[in-house]
């Protein structure tokens, strides 16, 4: 693909993600996504044979951003006298990489259609959401190994910090369709999380 190609990809690829997230997947057309990305339909298909194709490379494209907080997850610091100020900073870079308003935007999406896309959803968490708990629990593991955790199943641990974590701003943020969290907001989700989970933990 040569350089004019790629950039018309991308704009493509961009384009679809915005209209996608704003029309949802029954409401957006090819249409739609040729004119925002300023190219002809005839282009649009040349990349993509159809719209369901486009759809599937929107969504797996984001499960490598995704990289930078699976990285974090796999590298929390083994220091018995910082762990919880450890796990507490790990924890507020996790609730940041996914209350993204347009993580949140793209989660709501993928579930709105996973009844016509259930390979697709599939595919998403496990790339995505499954990856990172997998990565967590292999931390949890080594800190266990260490000490310094108390831990029978490494992957319900990492499921419970998750959850301690996400289940107020997440939620929220599903059913509202809004993000509206402070710094402050989320330096006391993160906060909480973290100090519940040693005490059952530690």
């Amino acid at each position: 693909m040569d350089s004019r190609s790629a950039r018309k990809h991308e704009a493509i690829l961009e384009a679809a993600t915005n209209v996608f997230l704003d029309k949802g997947y029954a409401g957006t057309s090819m249409d739609d996504i040729a004119k925002l990305a300023a190219v002809s339909k005839q282009t649009v298909y040349k990349h993509f044979s159809d719209k369901e194709k486009l759809f599937a490379d929107i969504v797996l494209a984001t499960t490598d951003r995704l990289d930078t907080t699976i990285d974090l997850l796999a590298e929390l610091p083994t220091d018995d006298a910082n762990l919880e100020e450890n796990l507490t900073r790990l924890a507020r870079q996790f609730l940041t990489a996914l209350t993204d308003p347009r993580v949140i935007q793209l989660r709501r999406l993928i579930i709105a259609n996973a009844d016509f896309f259930p390979d697709l959803g599939t595919e998403w968490y496990e790339r995505g959401f499954q990856r990172g708990l997998t990565t967590l629990a292999a931390t949890f593991q080594r800190l266990a190994d260490q000490g310094l955790l108390r831990v029978d199943d490494p992957l319900l641990a990492a499921n419970h910090f998750s959850g301690l974590l996400l289940w107020i701003p997440v939620n929220k943020a599903m059913f509202t369709g809004r993000v509206q969290y402070t710094e402050a907001d989320l330096d006391r989700y993160a906060a909480a999380g973290a100090r519940v989970f040693l005490a059952a933990y530690r």
